[in-house]
């Protein structure tokens, strides 16, 4: 096997998982390469992501668990309006929360990037503002901008639409399923004062939410649709807030004047909800770890905490390995083939409850909710696990303990368009 210091990974993908894998690698004793498409770390308004028990325990074993709780978005409560129904329905998010996971966060995934990048740069050499243009089999890789370099691993963390999957593996096509949904988000002045509540209107096929968080100065609107066939939209924005209108027109005034704000809004996303199945990650000297290899739907199948535990693993495996990817690499599919599974059927069933495909799933939505509130906390969280199969899976969710060496390496941070060898030290 070879030794571990003398292994070089190079991380495509300065969002989630990429951070919290190079933080893992180099507590391992690993030389880590972070590479970044965009100037800067993105904070382009982003969405709140859910951090179940798993995630929780990794964060605080990297030390970042207080940020986290600081940064947390602070919703605890939930006002839901059925289409067509006159009085709304509240319901203590925090007791739902608490009943659904016995360690949780929701926080804003901009917030979350930041975090997790802020405890790798002093051990990490980041480099911004470039791409992958191509992988050699014995590691030489050519950039868009950057001269190229040998590596001895590459990871894909750059999500669902990776480019390190598409250069080792082929076109997006063959790997990912539609599931018959779409998300959107948009950021909005906070005219309602949202403090802790999110407000969300419930229909057949669609489902509207708005939330702030208290240490934002504006909000969020998360829009949820279903569609039989996959929509023709690809980087068409005026297509795609078109598309937007059409789906949720008619459902309520709140809406109507959150959809006025989407030629106005500085931040906007949309995308369809889609999983990946492949039957292996790993090609080679590469692999791909979150979204990127095994995304189970965006926004419904726990991909956050999902992808902090891939991370987490990977390292460890490598790290048991040696750095010799022929051992590690099978070993972390293995160690992640179940949770996969189970996330994909998870996000399969929140889709189902999230966007309800009947009436009766409107009122299930609706007074599941509010029964689920108002019970005392024992018998709400007992009720929540025999009805809801993402608390049962994120409740049993377990990983091996891989403890580091007490040594990292120095910190560097490359400059973006730099020649070889420019570095900052920071």
């Amino acid at each position: 096997m070879k030794k571990r210091n003398a292994t070089r990974v190079l991380i495509s993908g300065a969002s989630i998982a990429g951070p919290v894998l190079a933080y893992w690698l180099t507590r391992h004793g690993f030389s880590v390469t972070v590479v970044e498409r965009a100037p800067a770390l993105r904070k382009t308004g982003g969405h709140a992501v859910d951090l179940f028990r798993p995630a929780m325990n990794i964060s605080e074993k990297m030390g970042v668990l207080p940020r986290i709780e600081e940064r947390a978005t602070g919703t605890h409560r939930m006002t839901v309006h059925r289409e067509g129904a006159r009085r709304p329905v509240r319901a203590d998010l925090s007791k739902i929360f608490s009943a659904a996971s016995d360690r949780h966060a929701e926080v804003m995934r901009d917030d979350l990037s930041e975090i997790y990048h802020d405890a790798t740069r002093d051990h990490v050499e980041y480099v911004f503002g470039d791409s992958i243009a191509a992988l050699s089999p014995d590691g030489e890789v050519r950039f868009d901008n950057a001269p190229p370099r040998r590596f001895d691993l590459v990871v894909g963390a750059d999500g669902l639409h990776s480019n390190v999957r598409g250069l080792t593996f082929g076109e997006e096509s063959r790997f990912s399923t539609f599931i018959g949904a779409y998300l959107e988000v948009l950021t909005l002045p906070n005219t309602a004062g949202l403090d802790g509540e999110l407000l969300m209107h419930v229909g057949v096929g669609r489902t509207a939410g708005m939330y702030g968080a208290r240490h934002l100065g504006d909000a969020r609107a998360l829009f949820l649709f279903r569609s039989e066939r996959e929509l023709d939209h690809h980087r068409d924005v005026p297509r795609q807030k078109e598309l937007l209108r059409g789906a949720f027109e008619g459902l309520h005034p709140d809406v109507d004047r959150w959809l006025a704000e989407l030629d106005r809004t500085p931040a906007f996303y949309f995308d369809s909800i889609t999983q990946l199945h492949m039957d292996t990650w790993s090609r080679g000297r590469v692999t791909l770890v979150g979204d990127a290899g095994y995304c189970p739907g965006p926004a419904v199948g726990g991909s956050t905490t999902l992808a902090i535990v891939g991370a987490y693993v990977l390292a460890g495996e490598l790290a048991r390995g040696d750095g010799d990817h022929e051992y590690a690499f099978p070993a972390y599919e293995r160690a992640m083939a179940d949770h996969v599974r189970a996330s994909r059927a998870v996000a399969l069933s929140a889709a189902k409850t999230l966007i309800p495909t009947s009436r009766l799933g409107v009122s299930g939505l609706v007074q599941g909710a509010r029964l689920i509130s108002a019970l005392p906390t024992g018998p709400s969280r007992a009720l929540l696990r025999l009805t809801t199969k993402s608390a049962r899976l994120y409740n049993s969710m377990t990983v091996d303990d891989y403890p580091p060496p007490p040594t990292a390496p120095s910190a560097r941070t490359v400059l973006a368009g730099a020649p070889d060898g420019d570095l900052r030290v920071e």
